[in-house]
């Protein structure tokens, strides 16, 4: 490296635009979604001014890749001539464990935290990172550092911009053939994907329509999807439900997407639900029945979510405050926090808070 930094023992201020190589085992292929918000945040740091190379782990390569990725990401990492390494997940850090003389900082974002045989790979895995950064305050209490780097995943206003007029929405609608009476529930996730909860989800939907309201289900995900798509099923919809399983989730992203669009959301607990919702109305957190684990308890919390949905959906197409609640979200302000995370970890403060 041309310079010499605190992480090499130097204490030169970084330079105004960094050179950063991201190692991820999240990225969408052509059409997919899976790791978007890691490529989002690749562009959004392209766009400050920033030059950001990608290294894929595992993923077409398999999962042996995150053994045998190590020697390539070194020297990919050794030849670029970069300011800091971003490696994405935790399983991820295997495949950067043996990167020198370039320091590290490692993003952890949900399950490589919440589930124990993940948790145990990166804790054995991570060596000496420099950063860890937390999509949320929730998931680094979880992972036993609560003071932790809390960075979130941003959420692009331009393309998730609500319908100009009721008139604009009418027409989004009709495209997905729901009539005007219609009270439309989005489902966040794709169905098969059993932590997302679609029983429950189904369940709720089931129990008000039984109340005698028009209830039906949109699904926002689906596979070769263009993103256009997906913003106009928020468009579409009167409110989404999030029903994940209890301990899977850090975001998750759909909640701030949805806020954003102006769309009320309804959902369990979880990930950084509460304080991303907190002055978003309406919309509705919904605790886990306590004691968890029985059918007793998973009909207590369908009912509890139905209780909550109920009235926003009578409300006939209110819309939420979301937009204007959280433009702390928006890319630009959120690459000026992960920016200054790198410049901490570079000028040898990061353990400053």
């Amino acid at each position: 490296m041309s310079e010499s930094f605190a992480a090499a023992g130097g204490s030169a201020d970084p330079p105004p635009s960094l050179r950063i190589l991201a190692v991820t085992n999240l990225w969408p292929s052509p059409g997919g979604f899976r790791g978007v918000f890691v490529r989002d945040q690749v562009e959004s740091l392209r766009a400050a001014g920033h030059h950001v190379d990608v290294e894929v782990v595992a993923q077409q390569r398999g999962k042996s890749d995150y053994l045998t990725a190590a020697p390539r990401v070194r020297a990919r990492a050794a030849a670029g001539g970069y300011h800091l390494v971003h490696v994405h997940y935790g399983l991820t850090a295997l495949a950067s464990r043996l990167v020198k003389g370039v320091p590290r900082v490692l993003s952890l974002y949900g399950s490589d935290v919440n589930e124990p045989w993940q948790r145990r790979i990166t804790r054995a895995t991570t060596g000496t990172v420099a950063a860890t950064i937390y999509p949320s305050k929730r998931l680094a209490a979880a992972a036993g550092d609560p003071d932790g780097f809390v960075v979130p995943n941003a959420v692009d206003f331009g393309l998730f911009t609500p319908p100009a007029t009721t008139q604009e929405r009418e027409k989004i609608r009709a495209g997905f053939g729901i009539a005007p009476g219609d009270q439309v529930v989005l489902f966040g996730a794709l169905p098969e994907n059993q932590v997302k909860g679609y029983d429950v989800f189904r369940a709720v939907l089931d129990k008000l329509s039984a109340t005698g309201r028009p209830v039906r289900e949109l699904v926002l995900a689906e596979a070769g999807q263009e993103r256009d798509a997906v913003v106009r099923k928020f468009a579409a919809s009167d409110a989404l439900l999030l029903t994940s399983r209890r301990g899977t989730e850090s975001g998750p992203l759909v909640v701030k997407e949805a806020a954003v669009m102006g769309v009320p959301v309804v959902t369990v607990d979880v990930g950084d639900t509460s304080e991303i919702l907190d002055g978003v109305s309406p919309s509705a957190v919904v605790p886990f029945p306590d004691p968890w684990g029985t059918a007793a308890a998973t009909d207590e919390l369908v009912t509890r979510l139905a209780d909550a949905l109920a009235p926003i959906l009578d409300a006939a197409g209110v819309r939420a405050n979301g937009r204007e609640r959280l433009r702390r979200l928006a890319p630009d302000a959120v690459t000026a926090t992960l920016v200054d995370v790198y410049r901490r970890v570079l000028a040898g403060t990061a353990g400053a808070r």
